[in-house]
């Protein structure tokens, strides 16, 4: 592949996972606008963002297998039309129904589009040195997404309404489209293992019907039939994945890997770190609209401090763990973001936001801290050969804490409300929970993650910081 075709390439990858990342935080911004202009209640909302990262956490992990094995230009071409088309329909939505059905198909295409990608450019960069500055370029570009999205998304909800965010990624998608077509070039891995079906189908129903009583129980009440059914239901469902992967001999999620333990405290952290960054994360923009008053897009101004702290510390995560080791940096980092929640917590209607954005900006560090070495340590745990599988478990792992993050955040919420409190309680209460785990959290792997740095194998140090942004 000459120099200038892989450019192009390098140009399509990053600007593909750009819409993707864009996406995971502009949608946030334009909350508000939908909750009005849709006449729905919190639950809606929390379908809204909990379909697409559902079916993203579920299908993550196929994606990248399906890349291998049918080919990455296609699957990652049709990730793209399925993202693009999505979204089309998505803007059209003439109800929350239709919504949370567009973010589904959303999803479907994220996790085509997301690991295809990057396997499209290990492709085209086989020297580890080249490959390092690729990836680097593709994160970095791609990453500037996340600060976008809660200015794009105010800006826009703001002038032309909620349906306009989803607008954007349809020049995105074509330009995606018609320059792939004609300058990728299709590769594949004639060795590629056989599709995990069962465990595949039994893990997005598990995690789907355990996501559905979190978030209907707090309308329909904890112990109605159909909430108690959710909830067996899920326990079921979940114990069959884990004997049907426990007996296939490529499943997609290899239980072996669990018995190593940094592999298995590093991942029980990475859902924590979903699970508090994302369910925090939603109410960001409601508290400053419902609770102080913020237009939507002065509110999506003022969430910029996470995402851009989180763009600025990432980077140098990585460096801090080669040099102090993982249990340190992850350490501290889960820390200050469980006091940055916790400082969340206590602000009010009256907060001046000269107080408010700093305690913002300590969850993007924390959480920016903790994330690359997370992943680098599931990484070490593993073998080489086997180091893309364990970025992809913690990529899902994180999205599978993303999922239950909004369920129960917003579950403590609507609960509090039932009660008889104020929203701007619920979200007190919800911003103090997440705080509280994450603390704990910090405790737990500073006493179990093993005492150990990341290897020199540049790799694992793309795969590492790739995982940061996917």
């Amino acid at each position: 592949m000459g120099r200038r075709d892989r450019a192009t390439l390098l140009a399509v990858t990053c600007l593909g996972q750009f819409m993707v990342l864009l996406d995971n935080t502009i949608v946030g911004a334009a909350l508000p606008d939908m909750q009005h202009r849709l006449h729905t209640q919190l639950t809606g909302l929390q379908w809204i963002v909990d379909a697409y990262v559902l079916l993203v956490a579920m299908l993550l992990l196929s994606g990248g297998v399906f890349a291998d094995r049918f080919g990455r230009k296609r699957v990652y071409l049709t990730g793209v039309a399925v993202f693009t088309a999505a979204s089309l329909v998505c803007s059209l939505a003439p109800s929350v129904g239709w919504l949370v059905a567009g973010r589904v198909l959303q999803g479907i295409g994220a996790a085509a589009l997301s690991p295809a990608s990057l396997a499209l450019l290990a492709v085209a960069y086989p020297v580890p040195q080249e490959r390092i500055k690729a990836i680097g370029l593709w994160a970095g570009f791609s990453g500037i997404g996340l600060a976008a999205g809660p200015v794009a998304g105010g800006v826009l909800a703001e002038a032309f309404g909620w349906s306009a965010i989803f607008l954007v990624n349809l020049p995105i998608g074509v330009v995606l489209l018609l320059v792939g077509l004609r300058s990728l070039e299709e590769t594949r891995n004639p060795n590629a293992p056989a599709i995990d079906v069962p465990g595949t189908m039994l893990s997005v129903l598990g995690v789907g019907v355990l996501t559905y009583g979190l978030i209907e129980g707090g309308a329909r009440g904890w112990s109605s039939p159909l909430i108690l059914g959710s909830f067996a239901g899920a326990v079921v469902l979940l114990a069959a994945f884990v004997a049907v992967e426990a007996r296939r001999s490529a499943p997609v999620l290899p239980l072996r890997l669990f018995r190593q333990r940094l592999f298995s405290v590093s991942n029980t952290a990475m859902v924590v770190v979903g699970f508090a960054l994302m369910g925090s994360s939603f109410f960001f923009s409601q508290f400053f609209v419902y609770v102080q008053g913020s237009s939507i897009l002065r509110a999506g101004l003022q969430t910029l401090p996470t995402s851009l702290a989180m763009v600025i510390v990432s980077p140098y995560a990585g460096r801090l763990a080669a040099r102090h080791g993982f249990r340190v940096v992850v350490a501290i980092g889960l820390a200050v973001a469980g006091l940055g929640l916790l400082a969340l917590g206590m602000v009010h209607a009256d907060t001046g936001y000269g107080n408010v954005w700093w305690r913002l900006a300590l969850v993007g560090v924390g959480f920016a801290l903790t994330m690359s070495p997370l992943t680098g340590a599931a990484i070490q745990a593993v073998s080489p050969q086997e180091g893309g599988l364990a970025s992809g478990i913690s990529s899902t792992a994180r999205q599978i804490g993303a999922v239950l993050g909004v369920a129960v955040l917003g579950a403590i919420v609507r609960t509090r409300q039932s009660g008889g409190a104020s929203f701007e309680a619920g979200l007190n209460s919800a911003f103090l929970a997440a705080g509280a785990v994450t603390l704990a959290t910090a405790v737990f792997t500073g006493l179990w993650l093993a005492k150990s740095k990341p290897t020199q194998d540049p790799t694992a140090v793309d795969r590492s910081e790739h995982s940061v942004l996917n």
